[in-house]
């Protein structure tokens, strides 16, 4: 069971997790969601990372709600069983800029 993160622990993860992020590719947090607008040189490498990213999203058992167009991938994170973020979201979200490309 994971639980839902107080304002501070919410800011202190995306002040980390943004670190070295230049702005234009940092995380937001807009109604209690997790976002990040990805772009992508083809269709293609946004379908290949939504199919990476779908793999680590089962083993965490933590689900994006994402959005794809063409080359661009909306992602929002929330944690619907707390109704609110939590580690789960900021874990997928690191995944997410790993595997970006």
């Amino acid at each position: 069971m994971v639980d839902k993160l107080t304002e501070g622990e919410t800011q202190a993860k995306l002040n980390e997790l943004n670190k070295d992020l230049p702005a234009e590719q940092q995380w937001q947090i807009n109604n209690d969601k997790l976002t990040k607008n990805f772009k992508f040189k083809s269709f293609i490498r946004a379908f290949g990372w939504m199919s990476q990213i779908a793999i680590w999203a089962e083993k965490l058992n933590h689900h994006p709600e994402w959005f794809n167009v063409y080359n661009k991938v909306e992602v929002n994170l929330t944690t619907h069983d707390v109704g609110g973020l939590s580690e789960l979201d900021f874990k997928l979200a690191a995944k997410m800029d790993l595997f970006y490309v």
